[in-house]
C-alpha cells in the first residue's frame, strides 16, 4: 500500500503527534510515497483539505481560523448585532448551541427554519449574526473546518472521487467518539 494513500485521523494534538512518531519509527525512509502520508486531527486535515479545494468548498482561499478568544469575541458582538442581551443569551451557552448544531451539520439556515420555540429563534439569529461576522473577516470557527468539509464531500462528487482516490485507507483512532460532521467525512471518503 503507498503511504500516501493513508489518512490516520484522531483528536487531538497530542494524539496526533504520538501517533506519526510511532508511524515514522515503524516506516523505512526509503519507503515510496512515504512523504504523503497523512497523520492527523480531525480538524488539521479539515483546514488542509479546505486549503486545497477552497473554490470547490466555498470559502475564501485565505480564511483565518478563529481560536476560542476569536471566536468569544465574535459570539459576544453576534449578540449585540442580533439584538439579544448577553444577561439573557450568554455567549458561552449560545455558541455552544451553535457548535453543536455545526457538528450536526446544521446551518445556519436550516436552524432558524427548524427553530421551533423562542429560544431556538433568538439562538437562530445570533448563529445568523455570528456566522455573518466570521465570513465579513473571511474566518472559519473549528466547527466550520468540519462541517465545510462534510458538506462539500457530500455535495460535490467531484471532491469525493478526488478524496476517494487520494485517500485509499482511512484509519481513525477512538472512532467511537467521532461526531456527525467527522463520521460524514470518514463516509464520503
Amino acid at each position: 500500500i503507498p503511504a500516501w494513500q493513508i489518512l490516520a485521523l484522531t483528536f487531538t494534538n497530542k494524539a496526533a503527534g504520538e501517533m506519526k512518531k510511532r508511524v515514522e519509527s515503524m516506516l523505512p525512509p526509503d519507503v515510496p510515497g512515504r512523504r504523503g502520508l497523512v497523520v492527523s486531527t480531525f480538524h488539521a486535515f479539515c483546514a488542509m483539505f479546505l486549503r486545497r479545494h477552497a473554490v470547490e468548498c466555498g470559502v475564501d482561499p485565505d480564511f483565518v481560523i478563529y481560536d476560542a478568544d476569536d471566536q468569544r469575541a465574535a459570539m459576544k458582538g453576534a449578540l449585540v448585532e442580533a439584538g439579544l442581551d448577553a444577561k439573557n443569551f450568554q455567549p458561552a451557552a449560545v455558541h455552544s448551541k451553535i457548535s453543536n448544531a455545526k457538528n450536526q451539520l446544521v446551518d445556519a439556515a436550516t436552524f432558524r427554519d427548524n427553530a421551533a420555540d423562542f429560544a431556538a429563534r433568538q439562538v437562530a439569529k445570533a448563529y445568523e449574526a455570528y456566522e455573518k461576522i466570521l465570513e465579513r473577516n473571511k474566518a472559519l470557527d473549528f466547527d466550520d473546518l468540519l462541517m465545510r468539509v462534510a458538506l462539500s464531500l457530500e455535495r460535490n462528487e467531484e471532491l469525493r472521487r478526488i478524496a476517494s482516490h487520494r485517500y485509499r485507507y482511512v484509519l481513525i483512532d477512538e472512532y467511537q467518539d467521532t461526531n456527525r460532521a467527522q463520521f460524514a467525512i470518514a463516509r464520503y471518503i
